[in-house]
């Protein structure tokens, strides 16, 4: 049977990893002390917005604080925080045996480049994962959201699609993930709003000025998009460029048109605002930051995503945590916006 790791027994990595455990499948955890200490004790309990449950036993769930414990991996799945991805990276090419299949199922388009190139003798993989997960105590982890794992196509991913399958969590493949990861990105850039709001998704996601803030944000990472040629993939019932005018929509229509994004648990919030409620750093630069970054590439610039970046910087940085009411923030980014040039991406040197 293939040994399958999971380097970043966070939330992410618990729960895709207890689910492949749950399946049958050999899988062992990498992760921080805490959670070790926790999996040992308590093992793994699963949960979905659908209230089906799953429960891995502790003398099961076998956990490393040391990537040295990888070296007889056939597949590693990676969901570290971004920024701990270089570290991974370099861990991993100490250990790895070769032939072994890294996955990158992090948030970001850039993850399995820099796994890549610490990686250059592996097969490392573009994936992503389109749900939402939550840690709701010492080993339970739920997913709020629905979606099914994307990965990119290679004959190196088949002897592994099986153990997905078993596990309830297929694999969606495709040749170009780039598309898919923009995708995924375009409607992970409500992470920021949804952490400065400090409410959970589906409240926030019910009530139209928030909504209008995402919407701000996407127009403006689309318009980028259309500039270097990438087409974002379609992985909403709507096709990518609708979601905008949608959310656009008063919240009574909202609620038939935009019945996919509001199913979702009650309670769920973004990993972002998870990271801010525990004065962990956040993700923001390898989401919203991206928009910046590609529109730098283009000698364009970003605002509305932009003052997004600063304004959660802002609240990494704060004693007390900011609760921003939609018609606020709205005001906040429209502003961002004209202060450059009214609705649109417009080039440096413009007067």
């Amino acid at each position: 049977m293939a040994k399958i790791y999971i380097y970043g027994a966070g939330s992410i990595g618990c729960y895709v990893g207890g689910r492949l455990l749950a399946g049958g499948s050999d899988v062992r955890f990498i992760g921080r002390a805490r959670i070790a200490g926790q999996l040992r004790s308590h093992g793994i309990t699963l949960s979905r917005h659908d209230d089906s449950r799953w429960h891995v036993p502790a003398e099961r769930a076998v956990v490393s604080t040391d990537a040295s414990a990888a070296a007889d991996a056939d597949l590693v799945l990676v969901t570290v925080k971004s920024a701990a991805t270089a570290t991974a990276g370099a861990e991993l090419a100490s250990v790895l045996r070769p032939g072994a299949v890294v996955v990158s199922f992090q948030n970001g388009v850039g993850n399995a480049d820099v796994l890549r190139a610490a990686l250059p003798r592996h097969t490392v993989l573009e994936g992503m994962v389109p749900f939402n997960v939550v840690e709701r105590g010492p080993g339970a982890f739920h997913q709020g959201s629905a979606g099914d794992l994307e990965i990119r196509l290679t004959p190196a991913m088949q002897p592994f699609v099986d153990a997905f399958r078993r596990a309830g969590l297929p694999l969606i493949q495709h040749k170009d993930m780039v598309s898919v990861q923009w995708a995924k990105l375009l409607l992970n850039l409500n992470n920021a709003i949804n952490a400065l709001a400090s409410r959970p998704l589906k409240e926030e996601l019910s009530q139209h000025a928030y909504r209008l803030c995402l919407a701000l944000a996407q127009k403006e990472a689309l318009a980028l998009l259309k500039r270097a040629a990438i087409r974002p993939a379609r992985v909403t019932p709507l096709p990518t460029p609708w979601i905008p005018h949608v959310l656009g929509v008063p919240d009574a229509w909202f609620e038939r048109l935009g019945r996919a994004m509001l199913t979702i648990d009650p309670l769920a919030r973004s990993s972002m605002s998870d990271d801010l409620a525990a004065g962990r750093a956040t993700e923001i630069d390898w989401i919203n930051g991206e928009v910046v970054r590609l529109a730098e590439r283009l000698g364009q610039t970003a605002p509305v995503n932009a003052r997004l970046c600063e304004l959660v910087r802002q609240a990494e940085r704060a004693d007390v945590r900011p609760a921003w009411s939609g018609e606020a923030l709205l005001a906040e980014l429209r502003a961002a916006a004209q202060a450059v040039a009214v609705d649109t991406v417009t080039p440096r040197n413009a007067v």
